[in-house]
């Protein structure tokens, strides 16, 4: 029989190793809030065990010994030899994030332990051989040894519950130089090898485990066997030479086989949803296919009925693959926590995290992407938004601030809000760095959302120094040029002395939009139907020329310009005059510009192909889609054509 190749099981061990290192975490936090109870330690300690057992299992030594050393540590508090206080959990958070890094290493393929996870090991080492006993009858002192003497008996029903031996093995040459001095055969296996049970294991070892290893650590390999097996421990009498006792760790498998790429964990209702899709759309194509063998005018009827049938079928097709990409928000949410915890400490405040929402769902592809303006916004809340308990308690307020985090679905959108009840934005401060800056003329009259709306400028800041958290002038800025990339939308909302919200509007997935297809010509362009605002027809004299060539026309409370899309396409035969075409309003984040069209065509869903990876990057075009006629429309890039527009019109 031929040997298992286990790189095949690699990203599924980075995956669950990383799913743990989070529950790890999770606890640990909930631990450091206050919260008490073994289930909270027994969680963080089989964590540690299973992601030890399994670096062990494909050979990631280093990561192995890393987390054989913090387990030892939980292992002392599980057995209540030590309390779980403030700095041990302060350690373990170091751990978790260390081990989070040696695994991310591991999966690119580069050198796993480095300075600093070899300085934390070395600290967790010293810290576990120097526990504090109850007692010198109760925990009596650890005696080094040179080597152990494992007598291993596997019993019948071992493969049964899930163990291996084999891994068994593994996490052993974690601990030092394993070495088996005999194997033999259970007095109760089977004579003929016919009769021989493959889910049943008949075997023992004698086994020689050279190196100076605690005995705690020997059952931690075992725990997991209780009852599957017959164990005999013994120290071994003899000193061996240096080069017998010092621990090796097993080789590391290769991985240059791993495959590359993400993956999702999708429900399996979603599945069986998909699986029924697809057995009406068998169902129709049948039903198709027979009308069309003896089709004449007078099945017409059916015809219609059938292929009303196909679209539903299609249409509830297309929503169940789709559904396929959406993940739940609280992927993200999940590493505000530790976020919070750690910015509490650094700045002396107090902060109390509220997550609502977490089961909301959007596109894997979106859900990624919005990772680091939300972190951006939970930083700048914490930083300068929440104030110190004593400012708080001065200002007639808990000294803990409260955090909230919100997520929700609004009509095809995703709405997320980041809100404080702190100091809230200091509308003065704005506005007097905005006109240290040019932004703003003297003497000029903001309203308080005119002043809010500064802080997205490109190097904005208040801070006149800068530190490792603000002040450099690059933030609010990307926020919301990375909210833009999406499709979406942010916007803020103040008062002084009460706090803030910011909110984040996003599509649920990126693949498909519901657009307003509009013709230039002979083109066709898709405008996303979340970006319009308004289309009408103008008057000549409702349009205003400025200087420079621009156009603007009064629109609501102030004027917008205009953007000829023939002019910015190059289209050929489209219309010229503004009173035989239409103006349609789009929005990108409070700017605003009304594109000339020709004609509204209608409303579609489109099915957004890259530009870029097929052809090239074009300005004001974020892709392409197939109509259902077949010629192929671009999709306008809202804030690409906000910004020519606005251009044009501040150059005029």
């Amino acid at each position: 029989m031929g040997t298992v190749d286990l790189t095949q099981f690699h990203r599924t061990f980075f995956a669950e190793s990383l799913e743990g290192l989070d529950a790890m975490e999770a606890a640990l936090l909930a631990l450091d809030g206050g919260a008490s109870g073994s289930d909270l330690v027994d969680t963080i300690f089989r964590a540690a065990h299973s992601i030890k057992g399994g670096a062990a299992t494909f050979g990631f030594a280093d990561v192995a010994a890393f987390t054989h050393v913090a387990e030892s540590l939980l292992a002392e508090v599980r057995e209540g030899h030590r309390q779980a206080g403030g700095e041990l959990v302060e350690l373990m958070l170091r751990s978790v994030d260390c081990l989070r890094g040696m695994i991310e290493r591991s999966r690119a393929h580069a050198p796993v332990a480095d300075a600093d996870s070899e300085a934390l090991r070395a600290q967790l080492q010293h810290l576990a051989g120097t526990a504090d006993a109850p007692s010198a009858q109760a925990l009596p002192a650890p005696v080094a040894v040179r080597g152990w003497h494992i007598r291993f008996v596997a019993l019948p029903q071992l493969l049964q519950s899930g163990n291996d031996p084999l891994r068994v093995f593994r996490e052993l040459q974690v601990l030092g130089r394993l070495e088996v001095s005999r194997a033999f055969l259970l007095d109760t296996a089977p004579a003929q090898l016919t009769q021989l049970d493959p889910t049943q294991c008949f075997l023992g070892w004698e086994l020689l485990l050279h190196g100076d290893v605690a005995r705690d650590a020997l059952h931690g390999v075992f725990e997991w066997l209780d009852g599957d097996c017959e164990l005999a421990i013994t120290a071994l009498p003899e000193r061996r030479d240096a080069s017998a006792s010092t621990a090796t760790a097993a080789p590391p498998a290769s991985i240059a086989g791993a495959p590359a790429g993400g993956s999702i964990r999708v429900d399996i209702d979603k599945i069986d949803a998909l699986i029924n899709m697809m057995g009406e759309l068998v169902i129709t194509q049948s039903m198709l296919s027979e009308l069309g063998e003896h089709f004449d005018m007078t099945q017409l009827p059916r015809l219609r009925d059938r292929l009303t049938h196909l679209e539903r079928n299609t249409r509830q097709l297309q929503e169940s693959v789709m559904g396929i990409r959406m993940l739940p928000i609280a992927s993200v949410f999940n590493r505000f926590p530790r976020l919070v915890h750690d910015l509490e400490r650094k700045l002396d405040k107090r902060v109390s995290l509220h997550l609502h929402g977490e089961h909301t769902e959007l596109d894997k592809t979106v859900l990624e992407k919005i990772g680091d303006p939300l972190v951006h916004l939970v930083r700048n809340a914490i930083d300068h938004g929440l104030e110190k308990p004593a400012q708080r308690l001065a200002a007639g307020k808990s000294e803990t601030g409260t955090l909230s985090l919100d997520a929700r679905h609004e009509g095809g959108n995703i709405v997320v809000q980041v809100s404080d009840d702190g100091a809230g934005l200091n509308h003065q401060a704005i506005a007097a760095r905005a006109l240290q800056r040019g932004l703003i003329k003297p003497g000029q009259d903001l309203s308080d959302a005119e002043i809010a709306e500064l802080i997205f400028q490109p190097g904005f800041t208040t801070s006149d120094t800068a530190t490792d958290l603000s002040g450099r002038g690059v933030g609010m800025d990307v926020v919301r040029r990375n909210v833009r990339d999406l499709g979406g939308s942010v916007g803020v909302r103040s008062v002084t002395g009460k706090g803030s919200a910011f909110t984040i509007t996003l599509p649920l997935t990126l693949a498909i939009i519901e657009g307003l297809v509009t013709a230039v010509g002979q083109e066709r362009y898709i405008l996303p139907l979340i970006s319009v605002v308004e289309s009408l027809r103008l008057r000549a004299d409702a349009v205003r020329s400025i200087a420079g060539g621009g156009e603007v026309f009064a629109f609501r409370d102030g004027y917008v310009p205009i953007l000829r899309l023939h002019q910015a396409f190059a289209c050929e035969g489209a219309v010229t005059d503004i009173e035989h075409g239409i103006v349609v309003v789009v929005d990108d984040g409070g700017r605003r510009v009304g594109l000339l069209v020709d004609a509204l065509v209608g409303q579609q869903q489109a099915v957004i192909k890259s530009l870029e990876a097929n052809y090239r990057r074009v300005r004001g075009i974020s892709g392409a889609t197939i109509l259902s006629d077949g010629f192929v429309a671009l999709i306008i890039d809202v804030a690409g054509v906000v910004r020519m527009g606005n251009a044009a019109k501040q150059a005029a």
